[in-house]
């Protein structure tokens, strides 16, 4: 499609210069040039891509299901009803009559008038001036944001749905309706255009290049892929690779303080991203900053899925947790450790607690910390409209190899803020040609991660679909049952307020189920921002609540807020739960004499794909 766009504008600048001036024909020659050189890098792209087997087109690249779904959407809108075609035809005339009138006043008197408001409908995505040059693209953009307004009013008026059906047909109305804005397309986006413009033609090279490439590689690139090296300028924390298995490695992190808490801690990462999300840079670095703090630290690096994992299930993630929580207190000689669980690392984690409370070994974790980790479902956020039984079975024509190709699930994650993440770059490095930015977080949400699938269908399946972690004894994993209320393990956990993943009415609930003392913090921003958020960005705040609330409204009403980071807050936790110090010597150190380790952090697995 944008091949096909790319050529018409090369052809359509050709056909608007005046023929009979000589600079004129020179422009037309030019342009000719880029059409032919575009045509030349498709015909490439497809002869390349002759080499390789073409399987069944998934639904997410399949243009033919794109209609399909669009048309399903379509049907379920009351669109065809005559009073709601004359309410959405006098608001067409409307619009219409308010942005030709402007231009009606003249230049002169239009860029006077155009300041606030200069547009009847205004979004973020229309603001360059290029989309009020001309009358053409101020009405294309204005008619946009009016129809899409309409069908997203519409789709939320609908009665008569099941509450899971509803989610889903609004989200599928939202995702069409950020698709088929004009700033997504070379020949209705002014800005692109002036940019071909601009530069003969060659933003339009380079965006079909860039398009190719993430063809090519089956995902959306958002930052250079050249820019950042692991163990170079990305997860530099100095430590070492102390123990591996087959599922996963950990890593031990170098002190820095002569001495550091008797009691080890543990972090759990989610094995759907990289660990190194806690360790971007020294600035950044949750681990660097908790090292600096006097806490031992180690980190879970999950392997990435391959066909020899296409079995594994929950059970084996929860013994992993378990397995790294008995390797570590048995190198330091601990009763002991301190534990993190993110995300979906820390909905196992409660399992996992679950477990060893059902065992009688709930004394191996001193403490519990969860960020925007969730264990009741019922009000999951976002990622429920991706599962029922369709999209579930889907997940297995994914995987025939038994495990689920990250970039689908990046694929997913992206859709969920399409206008962020997908369009944004489509806009800046596909029609504009522009050059990716040197960016570490967008390089690490790129840096995907295999699935074992029948674990992944598991999950979606009984947690997110049917929501049996809260229900007692409903699942069972390493022999026994699980119950989260058998968990008394001092809690703290975190949510985000912004969080779109895992919302904080969800998080909240986390509180029904546990048995001990916790803590509940409400962080600002969402499900990144809101967890790696150092003290010394000075960004954010969070939200302490030293009463007792029943619900989530009651504890923001009576919440104190505090500036910056809840890191020392956090810290404060730990330490006010046991303050024991010991040196930092022998195997508090790793690598030194006599102790054998594996590798340099961050070790292999982190860097396999």
């Amino acid at each position: 499609m944008l091949r096909g766009q790319a050529k018409g504008m090369a052809t359509l600048f050709g056909q608007m210069l005046p023929a009979e001036s000589s600079q004129g024909a020179e422009k037309a020659v030019q342009w000719a040039e880029v059409a032919g050189r575009l045509q030349s890098i498709w015909t490439e792209f497809q002869v390349e891509q002759l080499s390789k087997a073409s399987g069944e087109k998934s639904h997410y690249t399949d243009p033919v299901k794109w209609i399909a779904t669009f048309e399903a959407v379509m049907r379920q809108l009351p669109l065809s009803n005559p009073q709601v075609q004359q309410g959405l035809w006098d608001e067409v005339i409307a619009v219409l009559t308010a942005v030709l009138g402007q231009y009606g006043m003249g230049p002169r008197a239009f860029e006077e008038a155009k300041g606030d408001p200069h547009m009847p409908l205004r979004d973020r995505r229309f603001a360059d001036p290029e989309w009020r040059s001309k009358p053409i693209f101020a009405v294309l953009h204005q008619l946009y944001l009016l129809l899409s307004t309409q069908v997203m009013k519409h789709a939320e008026a609908i009665e008569d749905l099941e509450p899971g059906r509803k989610a889903q047909l609004i989200f599928a109305a939202k995702t069409i309706v950020d698709a088929l804005s004009p700033a997504n397309f070379p020949l209705t986006n002014p800005v692109a255009l002036a940019k071909a413009n601009e530069t003969g033609g060659e933003s339009l090279i380079r965006g079909f290049e860039h398009m190719l490439d993430d063809l090519r590689k089956g995902q959306l690139t958002h930052t250079n892929p050249a820019a950042f090296k692991l163990g170079e300028n990305i997860a530099v924390t100095p430590g070492k690779v102390v123990h591996e298995t087959d599922l996963f490695q950990i890593i031990q992190y170098t002190p820095t303080t002569d001495k550091v808490l008797a009691t080890p801690l543990v972090i759990f990462p989610p094995w759907i991203n990289r660990f190194y999300i806690l360790d971007l840079n020294a600035k950044k670095s949750f681990v660097r900053w908790a090292v600096e703090q006097g806490l031992t630290v180690f980190m879970v690096s999950w392997k990435s899925a391959d066909a020899s994992m296409a079995d594994l299930l929950w059970d084996d993630y929860i013994q992993a947790q378990i397995d790294a929580i008995d390797h570590v207190r048995e190198r330091l000689k601990v009763p002991a450790v301190h534990t993190i669980g993110y995300c979906v690392a820390g909905t196992t984690l409660a399992a996992t607690l679950a477990v060893l409370a059902r065992k009688g070994e709930a004394d191996k974790v001193a403490s519990a910390t969860f960020f925007t980790a969730q264990v009741d479902f019922e009000g999951a956020g976002d990622l429920k409209v991706f599962v029922d039984d369709q999209q579930i079975e889907t997940i297995g024509q994914l995987s025939p190899e038994g495990y689920v190709d990250g970039r689908y699930l990046a694929a997913t994650f992206n859709i969920l803020r399409g206008n962020d993440l997908i369009w944004n770059y489509v806009e800046k490095n596909y029609l504009k040609g522009e050059e990716y930015p040197a960016f570490d977080l967008l390089h690490w949400n790129g840096d995907v991660t295999n699935l074992p699938a029948r674990w992944h269908r598991d999950y979606l399946r009984d947690l997110y679909r049917d929501n049996r972690l809260v229900v007692a004894d409903s699942l069972s994993a390493c022999g026994v049952p699980i119950d989260l209320h058998r968990i008394t393990t001092p809690a703290y956990v975190q949510a985000g307020r912004e969080d779109h993943i895992a919302p904080p009415s969800s998080v909240w609930k986390f509180t029904h189920y546990l048995s001990g003392p916790q803590t509940f913090l409400l962080a600002g921003s969402g499900h990144i921002a809101g967890v790696v958020n150092p003290p010394s960005s000075g960004k954010y705040q969070y939200w302490t609540n030293d009463e007792s609330p029943d619900t989530l409204e009651e504890f923001v009403a009576g919440a104190k807020e505090h500036p910056g980071s809840w890191w020392p807050h956090w810290v404060e936790w730990i330490r006010a739960l046991g303050s024991d110090e010991v040196s930092a010597r022998g195997k508090r150190r790793p690598g030194g004499r006599g102790d054998k380790v594996i590798e340099d952090a961050p070790g292999r697995y982190v860097m396999t794909r």
